[in-house]
């Protein structure tokens, strides 16, 4: 009876992995901190950036996780990835957004709660809460490519949507794998890997004030 359970307990491990592989340290440093000079450097930027940030991985990692519990959930997604291009060109148009890295913490928290509660929140809340969020992480992620060239900025933009797009869709699926046979009563593993990703976005929020401080 007990081995339904363990397929479940891997999806909890490869969540808690992830975002303990990403650390602070290596957050926004694809490049060795260099600007990307050409398509394919700023491919690699792109594709990496989301997923070296632990901030950006665990929010992704939420939004996979929320989206799974939805019957049209897979297209929930697409409101982060358009909010976060549009996030990333309000930066490059010089746009500003105070205490961005405190806001892109927050929004991991509060996606990491709406992935942890046992009721799902209404689908044009979440829709909302992954544009908001979205728009925020691209905002930060468009950090990077200031200053840069049109041919690797459109590659970094391009590297930022097929990585985004394939991890949320991909742990979406995997979650709904794993989900119980109501997709909106998510199961106690699902609820624990929402909660990783609070604890995650709590961390990083620390470390945002103390930088702040």
């Amino acid at each position: 009876m007990t081995a339904p359970i363990l397929p479940k307990t891997r999806l909890l491990a490869l969540t808690l992995a992830g975002l303990v592989a990403a650390t602070p340290a290596l957050a926004h440093h694809v490049m060795d901190g260099q600007m990307p000079s050409t398509f394919v450097q700023g491919l690699l930027s792109g594709l990496g950036h989301p997923v070296i940030g632990f901030d950006h991985l665990a929010a992704l990692i939420g939004v996979g996780l929320v989206a799974s519990r939805f019957a049209r959930g897979l297209a929930l997604p697409a409101f982060w990835v358009v909010a976060m291009a549009a996030g990333v060109g309000l930066h490059l148009a010089s746009a500003d957004l105070p205490h961005a890295e405190l806001l892109v913490a927050l929004s991991v928290v509060i996606i990491g709660i709406a992935a942890t509660l046992r009721t799902t929140l209404p689908y044009a809340a979440i829709a909302a809460l992954f544009a908001i969020g979205g728009a925020v992480h691209g905002y930060a992620l468009g950090e990077s490519i200031v200053g840069a060239e049109s041919t690797p900025l459109v590659a970094y933009l391009i590297g930022l949507i097929v990585i985004q797009t394939a991890l949320t869709i991909g742990i979406a699926f995997a979650a709904r794998r794993f989900a119980n046979a109501s997709l909106q009563v998510p199961s106690l593993q699902l609820r624990l890997a929402g909660l990783a990703v609070t604890v995650m976005g709590a961390a990083t929020l620390a470390l945002a004030f103390s930088a702040s401080a």
